[in-house]
């Protein structure tokens, strides 16, 4: 591949993957690849302002200060918060693609280019569910340099692949490896879990940073490491470059929230045991558990026990990988699903349109005193099921935020908490919560789901 590319970019586009036949092949440099890719890739700085309560003797360790505790301009005591990661230029306005957890919770972001440019950073777009984000570089350039985007269904195990990313702060550095694994699930901090496994060194640093195929393309944004250690063990994560083109295009498009095919449907990863339930000969696809009413599943004719083998011909081997596949899918067309019913595969075309807001989501904080001062909650809809992830939920109250230090944080409400009952009265909305939690009480009697279990607590006055 490398000889193919030195000596013809054109012809490499095409050119089948081989291995080097000789020493000479094997030796030469990927210095093209990294001039092509470099200008590209970015620093991200994002940090936000705090109030520290009281003294914390972690702060007494240098190593903790520097990067939890203390900002740029050497004041102690937790008065900024601070992030440091990597980013890549997707579009010559300015779009750069990042991590979200290298930007959550911040307010402030600088970016800093290959060539030393600095730039304040707008945050465009947030899409924590696959933990990337979008900045926009504020200033008059147009010109940015952009880093081309491959396709990551390409990618076969084996194949070459280098790392770009700021790690530990230390500047801009290049490793080289190969992909290790592809399609890797339940190994994430998102909710589409499908991730490029590299053995290229990806340290603390490198999260947003590009991994780039030997076209200089890009292929995934380098996003996790597995270690015990916090160093590289050579077990690196990269988020699927075309996931990272949903994102990006919803932002270019102005839109605030991605909004995904929802089908309607409760699924499940076909196990060993439903797989010889359902006289399979092996454990893949994604088992339907539950439909919804009024849903695209419904209307597409899915039923209880049918097991989704693929999505327009891409297999299908658990949960993530069919989310992840639908979750690529742009809205508006139709998407082939090939599904095993009672020991026959058909085809099952289904509607890609996003969930229905229904009811308004009627954001409300809770103020006055009483055990949800503090939270923020919405009506349940299918759109916000969808957004956060919620299991086992049709209608309801759900917490969206819970303000730190607030008397909710301290009784122990969490976000995504779906409040069933507030002293035997159901909470069927946010004016039924609001309502409940005005009067005075000498106790509270609450019942919650919480990760799909109930929990019933009762709480002093």
């Amino acid at each position: 591949v490398a000889t193919a590319f030195l000596v013809s970019p054109a012809r490499a586009l095409d050119a089948p993957r081989v291995v080097p036949q000789s020493r000479s092949e094997a030796l030469l440099s990927f210095s093209p690849v990294v001039k092509r890719a470099q200008p590209a890739v970015v620093n991200v700085y994002a940090s936000r302002a705090v109030q520290r309560q009281a003294h914390n003797p972690l702060f007494d360790d240098p190593v903790f200060r520097q990067f939890f505790g203390e900002d740029g301009g050497g004041h102690p005591g937790g008065q900024s918060a601070q992030s440091l990661g990597s980013g890549v230029i997707v579009d010559a306005a300015g779009f750069v693609i990042t991590n979200h957890h290298v930007i959550e919770g911040m307010t402030e972001v600088k970016v800093a280019l290959a060539d030393k440019r600095e730039f304040e950073a707008e945050i465009v777009l947030r899409d924590p569910r696959t933990d990337l984000a979008v900045l926009r570089l504020k200033g008059a350039a147009k010109d940015f340099p952009v880093l081309e985007l491959g396709d990551s269904d390409q990618l076969e195990v084996g194949d070459l692949v280098l790392a770009l990313g700021n790690p530990f702060g230390v500047g801009q550095t290049v490793t080289q490896g190969i992909v290790s694994a592809l399609a890797r699930t339940q190994v994430g901090v998102s909710d589409y879990g499908f991730f490029i496994q590299t053995d290229a060194a990806i340290n603390p640093g490198n999260s947003g940073g590009a991994l780039v195929d030997l076209n200089a393309r890009l292929v995934g944004i380098n996003s996790m490491i597995f270690s015990k250690s916090g160093g590289s063990v050579g077990i690196g994560f990269a988020i699927p470059v075309n996931m990272v083109k949903i994102v990006v295009g919803a932002a270019k498009g102005g839109i605030k929230q991605v909004r995904r095919p929802w089908i309607g449907a409760t699924l499940q990863t076909v196990t060993r045991d439903i797989a010889d339930s359902l006289g399979l000969e092996r454990p893949a696809g994604a088992v339907v558990t539950d439909l919804q009413d009024k849903s695209p599943a419904i209307e597409a004719g899915l039923k209880r026990s049918d097991v989704i083998l693929s999505v327009d011909g891409q297999t299908i081997d658990d949960l993530e990988g069919f989310g992840y596949r639908l979750g690529t899918k742009p809205l508006g067309g139709v998407a082939a699903l090939s599904v095993l019913r009672a020991g026959k595969t058909l085809a099952v075309p289904i509607k890609l349109v996003a969930a229905p807001e229904g009811p308004a989501r009627d954001l409300t904080k809770i103020k006055g005193r009483s055990p949800f001062t503090g939270v923020t909650v919405v009506n349940a809809s299918p759109a916000v099921i969808e957004e956060m992830s919620l299991e086992g939920v049709s209608e309801g109250v759900v917490v969206t935020e819970v303000e730190t230090n607030s008397i909710a944080e301290n009784v122990g409400l969490q976000k995504n908490d779906i409040v069933m009952e507030i002293n035997e009265t159901k909470i069927a909305t946010t004016q039924d919560l609001v309502k409940a939690a005005s009067g005075k009480s000498s106790y509270w009697r609450l019942i919650l789901k919480r990760n799909g279990q109930i929990i019933r607590t009762i709480l002093g006055g």
